[in-house]
């Protein structure tokens, strides 16, 4: 682990593999798309140890708190050692079961029609 006394935010993310490269978390951070402690992130910002992060990642937020200071990518188990993640548990998606007809039985008559609309949009 680094031993400097801060780090860029956006080398930080990418050294912890939040992104998969350095100008991805850049980008992210120009977007709006990374908070340190509650506010709006620039990717030059110093990263201290006990800082909060909120990264937004395809739709949901990661609570990131930093224990660690690295500025040169590591393996997956390293880096997360750098990192308490305090993410909530995301919501799992029910998905409705499609059905499924029976190989060579034919087109389906209008009242098969009607009943799988039903299983697909319950009204």
């Amino acid at each position: 682990m680094g031993s400097t006394d801060s780090v860029r935010l956006d080398a930080w993310l990418w050294a912890i593999r939040a992104y998969k490269t350095r100008s991805a978390a850049t980008a992210a951070c120009r977007a709006g798309h990374v908070r340190l402690n509650g506010r709006p992130a620039k990717a030059a910002q110093p990263v201290v140890v006990g800082d909060a992060i909120r990264v937004r990642q395809a739709g949901f937020e990661r609570l990131l708190e930093v224990t660690a200071l690295i500025a040169k990518r590591v393996g997956a188990e390293a880096a997360a050692r750098c990192y308490i993640d305090t993410t909530p548990e995301r919501p799992r998606e029910l998905v409705p079961s499609i059905p499924v007809r029976d190989r060579g039985t034919g087109r389906p008559t209008k009242k098969d029609r009607r009943d799988m609309e039903r299983l697909r949009r319950p009204d």
